[in-house]
């Protein structure tokens, strides 16, 4: 499989690096742009703001060019907006490449996903997607330092250009496969926010910001937590912690969804992200704090192809809106959490109360997640078609409702025995044809 995606996957890792890596350049582009870290920092929320707002929005729209055509101009944006902050002369334009970058990042994060899926067997699906996590994961885990080191070498201009090589890569990669990736056409074409009539969708991409709150937002403050309990020298080895955590969270739990599905890991997965900030709050032994902070990142990355399995299943049809949607919700719960942190930094709360701070909204996440996983969703009802005892008088048969003699409505399909099967009618709803359609 992962011959057939890795295109994807270096596409993800492109995203990963720059979702994450402006933070650990902060100061220098401050003191290169002769302005406020305060002021650099908004970068990370214009471009957090143009990635929740494009991909909802774009995403579903624009696959109507063609998959491949998508992709490549998504990462063109991407690619651009990064090279604009490369070269950013003053502050202005480092703000509008930032909104560049992002708008291109969330149309590509929706779109591969999809795509990932879209390439797969029904019964692969969950290791699909699971691999375009993966690829977001490494490129925080092993981008992120790697980018720090760089700037700190060659300065912070040379990180954003290891951006742009990755996503140059991706694009070489990605046309050189075009003629393998799958058409999207096929997607609904309704409003895009035609999906968030779901029940399901809703609380799915709320529990999506709610993790991006806790996990992604608290990651903001690891060194800072760590400090407060006299770990400073273990700082590093909780970061790597964190993200090999990741990597090896998001590598394993596709085939958990394909063999067991996600009910399981949507009840187990915010479960074990509650243990492990209980562990962070109340001890300060290394070697606890080393394993905590391993299963955060393992469970908090899994959990986002979890949640992309339990949404989009049997639905392909919307599952370009529906992961625009969730991820968009995990990027703006990230910058929330980051926000709130800081407001209660500010505030007097000690960093190591942080921890304990995440917990509300991981066990929210779980009863929601829970809901999810629960919730029975009726996708084939068969019922027999009765055929009536004497013809009509005209020599023919009934007919039901709008439906032509002979005829299936939209959505049915004749089975075995002359039974009609019943799809697409829509989640949590069941229905029957009438009698001699």
């Amino acid at each position: 499989m992962i011959r057939r995606l890795w295109p994807l996957v270096c596409a993800a890792v492109a995203l990963g690096i720059d979702a994450y890596v402006l933070a650990g350049v902060l100061p220098s582009i401050a003191d290169s742009l002769t302005t406020t870290v305060a002021t650099i920092g908004l970068g990370v929320t214009a471009f957090t703001g143009a990635y929740a707002l494009a991909g909802p929005l774009l995403a579903d729209r624009v696959t109507r060019g063609g998959t491949a055509r998508v992709l490549l101009a998504a990462l063109g944006v991407f690619n651009l907006g990064n090279l604009m902050t490369a070269l950013a002369p003053g502050v202005e334009v480092f703000l509008v490449s930032r909104v560049v970058a992002g708008a291109g990042a969330g149309v590509l994060t929706a779109v591969a996903t999809a795509t990932a899926a879209a390439m797969a067997a029904e019964h692969e699906r969950g290791r699909a997607m699971s691999l375009v996590t993966f690829g977001l994961s490494t490129g925080t885990v092993a981008g992120v330092p790697v980018g720090m080191l760089v700037g700190d070498r060659l300065g912070w201009r040379w990180t954003m250009a290891l951006v742009v090589a990755v996503g140059l890569l991706s694009m070489a990669a990605l046309a050189a496969r075009a003629h393998t990736l799958p058409s999207l056409a096929g997607a609904d074409r309704r409003p895009v926010l035609g999906v968030l009539r779901s029940r399901r969708t809703v609380l799915g991409v709320v529990a999506a910001f709610l993790l991006g709150v806790a996990s992604l937002g608290l990651y903001t403050y690891l060194l800072p937590m760590a400090d407060q309990r006299q770990l400073d020298d273990w700082g590093f080895a909780l970061v790597w912690a964190w993200g090999v955590g990741g990597v090896t969270g998001s590598a394993l739990i596709g085939g958990v969804l394909d063999r067991f599905g996600p009910r399981v890991p949507l009840a187990v997965l915010p479960g074990a992200l509650a243990a492990s900030f209980g562990v962070l709050w109340t001890t300060s032994s290394p070697v606890a704090w080393l394993l905590a902070t391993a299963l955060w990142g393992a469970s908090g990355w899994a959990c986002v192809p979890t949640l992309q399995q339990a949404l989009t299943a049997g639905r392909p049809q919307t599952a370009t809106p529906v992961i625009a949607f969730q991820m968009a919700a995990m990027y703006l719960g990230s910058a929330a959490g980051a926000a709130v942190g800081s407001s209660l930094l500010s505030s007097g709360t000690r960093a190591s109360d942080l921890a304990a701070w995440a917990l509300p909204p991981v066990l929210l996440t779980l009863i929601l997640t829970g809901w999810i996983g629960a919730a029975r969703r009726p996708t084939r009802v068969a019922t027999k078609v009765v055929r009536p005892p004497h013809p009509s008088p005209t020599g023919r048969r009934p007919t039901g409702e709008g439906t032509a003699p002979g005829r299936t409505a939209p959505g049915c399909s004749t089975g075995p025995d002359r039974t009609v099967v019943v799809e697409g009618c829509g989640e949590g709803t069941t229905g029957t044809r009438p009698p001699g359609t």
